[in-house]
């Protein structure tokens, strides 16, 4: 009786934000001022598009295909990232290589089923080598590949490998430097196709996502929501290379991370009956226009351009002494961990010593 009042008071916990803010998303026709980005974003811990705020980058007219094979062409860079598709090429190129992530589903750094072991597990993407030349071929279909291909480094990629164009855009959001009191802890580049996804997930950091070509359509669900989420613990996978067939397989290691499994395009109700309680709010971000996505929010990307998709991204640190950090803790220890049974989360790092 005992869980099933709490599962009551849960969904009473759900509902009720739900009932009070809705699905809506405010729309900033222009940049706002960091007082009214303060009130009406921040504070409330509330999503945002925001429009105009970067028609000045010379990004948004240079960053042609041609424009950043004359930029980047032979440069040395490190790719890694969520939810890639692993890629077979017919040629080789000679020049300098870069990293990029791969899985054979879509998904990585995502829960998967193995049907060798009959196990899920949460499985990070392999990296392969290749010159940023063949990956525009891949783009621009002048070279094969079995799925679909992504660029990302998600630990201030921008400045660190793509120097070569980073004066293309601006280091930081003026408004939300001085809204938030900080500079952005990483500056983030993206580039791929509608065949890369990521799996439903949440951000330590307030995350201004500015999508320069193409669209991107999130799929958001606030903090308020963990209980609907059916985050477990799993053992940790990676994608390797068969070495006779090159087909990537898993690889099963020791460690364990804690995961959303549902897909909300596909929910499973019979598996993961809370998420019925789930309110997605969708946000199709198109070029040109920047979303304001809160820190813990989770979400789920998709996108679509016919010449690939590029976007930048300024992540900032979340504001650990706001409740919102211990409260996403609590709801963790007490869902996933008591409720669920995976008692190694009620351990601190510090007491397991």
């Amino acid at each position: 009786m005992l869980e099933e009042d709490i599962d009551n008071i849960f969904v009473k916990y759900v509902k009720e934000y739900q009932d009070i803010n809705g699905t809506y998303v405010h729309v900033y026709e222009k940049p706002p001022t960091a007082l009214e980005f303060l009130r009406t974003s921040v504070h409330p811990n509330r999503p945002a598009v925001i429009k105009g705020g970067f028609e000045h980058w010379p990004a948004r007219t240079k960053w042609t295909n041609d424009y950043l094979r004359s930029k980047m062409g032979e440069t040395v860079v490190t790719v890694a990232g969520k939810c890639f598709l692993f890629l077979f090429f017919k040629k080789k190129t000679n020049g300098i290589l870069f990293f990029y992530t791969a899985t054979p589903n879509g998904y990585a750094d995502a829960v998967t089923y193995d049907p060798i072991t009959d196990k899920e597990y949460f499985t990070m993407p392999h990296e392969e080598q290749m010159t940023f030349n063949s990956f525009i071929d891949l783009i621009e279909g002048k070279a094969v590949s079995a799925n679909a291909n992504y660029i990302s480094l998600q630990n201030g990629s921008l400045p660190i490998e793509y120097s070569a164009i980073e004066k293309d855009v601006n280091q930081d959001i003026g408004w939300c430097n001085e809204a938030l009191g900080k500079q952005p802890d990483a500056v983030n580049f993206w580039f791929g196709d509608d065949k890369s996804a990521t799996s439903l997930h949440k951000d330590p950091y307030e995350n201004c996502y500015a999508v320069i070509r193409g669209q991107k359509t999130f799929i958001l669900y606030p903090p308020t929501e963990y209980y609907c989420m059916h985050e477990s613990l799993y053992q940790n996978a990676i994608y390797v290379p068969n070495e006779t067939t090159r087909k990537l397989e898993l690889s099963p290691l020791e460690s364990s991370t804690p995961w959303i499994p549902v897909n909300p395009l596909y929910p499973d109700f019979t598996k993961y009956p809370k998420f019925m309680h789930a309110c997605p709010i969708t946000v199709t971000v198109k070029e040109g226009e920047m979303l304001y996505l809160p820190a813990l929010w989770f979400h789920q990307v998709m996108q679509k351009g016919d010449e690939g998709v590029i976007a930048v991204n300024y992540w900032y640190d979340m504001e650990y002494t706001n409740s919102l950090f211990p409260t996403m803790g609590l709801f963790r220890r007490l869902i996933t961990g008591s409720m669920e049974g995976n008692r190694e989360l009620l351990v601190d790092e510090e007491d397991s010593d």
